[in-house]
């Protein structure tokens, strides 16, 4: 048998779909990551949301398209840390669009690591014009209106700022009985999303990558004893009202750094940033607690030392809870372009997940 020869990797690239034979559907994405937090933003082929919110558009996905949102964050095309945006129309006039943001369990109501990475990609897309080397970008998401600012070398965006939405204390000083652990000590605070911050410490928890399926576990036992001991309740929007999850808080082996965060949230998910709604509750809690004052910045880090700046730049009451306006700085890279093809004829074409 005679072989022609051939660049085979060449050859593989020319593969294309057989539309007489196959049916696909195709959902073209930009891969990014922001603190090694990925965000994989879906730039076209996903179906238009219906609603004048982006609530609205929310509740339209999660009961009509809940199988895309399983088909690009579960394997074999994402994972069971995988995180996602589906961008929108803006809500607001004066908004430059909206985002959705999507997990493993579902969808959550704020994102800070995924605002930076949208912030840095629609000033370097040009779907939000550069003006000069700061650009305001609006972005509408399922909390509210976040105002970001996009800092640029040349066209390249290097840091992003955002204020996030008024943040508050729901609880201090609680405690809940934890099987498996023990008598756990925890506060609640909103940053976008309510979480439960827990002293690390105090369960001789390490908060380094060694020890992340210990993390996990035990980010689920508590979130779900929290949840089962205590109504979490948003003051204004019934859709926010929920533990997204919880946040061990130990001391950093850096000097210039105030603290580590880790986050467990939605289904065992471990954000690989500081998180950045968990630092904006993070900093209503020490604010109220007078532990650091008004437009003092601190330095909150990841599991993997990536690092998130955060103050409280205003005080204000937030219906009838003394809340503030947390500003946040990171930065996010751009790691690829994707292109998701979702067979009809696949068996397994909306996903699994294997732990």
């Amino acid at each position: 048998m005679q072989i022609r020869k051939v660049n085979p990797a060449k050859q593989f690239e020319q593969w294309q779909v057989n539309t007489e034979q196959e049916s696909y559907k195709t959902i073209n994405t930009l891969e990014c990551h922001t603190g090694g937090e990925p965000l994989r933003i879906i730039t076209s082929g996903f179906p238009e949301l219906a609603g004048n919110t982006i609530l609205a558009k929310r509740r339209d996905c999660q009961e009509n398209h809940d199988d895309l949102r399983r088909a690009l964050m579960f394997e074999p095309r994402g994972h069971a840390d995988m995180y996602g945006a589906i961008i929108t129309e803006a809500e607001r006039e004066n908004s430059h669009f909206g985002a959705i943001f999507i997990h493993n369990e579902g969808y959550s109501t704020m994102c800070g690591h995924a605002v930076i990475a949208l912030a840095k990609c629609a000033v370097e897309s040009g779907v939000v014009e550069q003006t000069g080397q700061v650009t305001e970008v609006v972005i509408d998401v399922p909390c509210g209106q976040i105002f970001a600012k996009a800092f640029a070398e040349g066209n390249i965006i290097t840091q992003v700022t955002f204020n996030c939405v008024p943040s508050f204390v729901l609880a201090k000083e609680q405690s809940v009985d934890v099987d498996g652990i023990g008598k756990v000590d925890f506060d609640v605070a909103f940053g976008g999303a309510f979480y439960a911050y827990v002293d690390a410490a105090k369960l001789n928890l390490s908060l380094e990558p060694k020890n992340q399926e210990t993390l996990i576990d035990y980010g689920r036992k508590i979130k779900a004893a929290v949840m089962n001991q205590m109504a979490i309740e948003h003051p204004v929007e019934e859709d926010l009202s929920f533990l997204y999850g919880v946040i061990f808080i130990d001391k950093s082996p850096n000097a210039d750094v105030h603290s580590r965060n880790v986050c467990i949230f939605a289904d065992g998910e471990l954000d690989r940033s500081p998180t950045g709604s968990g630092v904006s509750g993070r900093i209503a809690l020490h604010v109220a607690k007078e532990e650091v004052a008004l437009e003092q910045a601190i330095i909150i880090e990841s599991i993997l030392g990536s690092q998130f700046n955060v103050k409280a730049i205003e005080k204000l009451d937030f219906a009838g809870f003394d809340a503030v306006i947390p500003q946040v700085t990171g930065d996010a890279h751009i790691c690829g372009k994707a292109q998701w093809l979702i067979n009809q004829a696949d068996p397994l074409k909306y996903g699994f997940l294997l732990r």
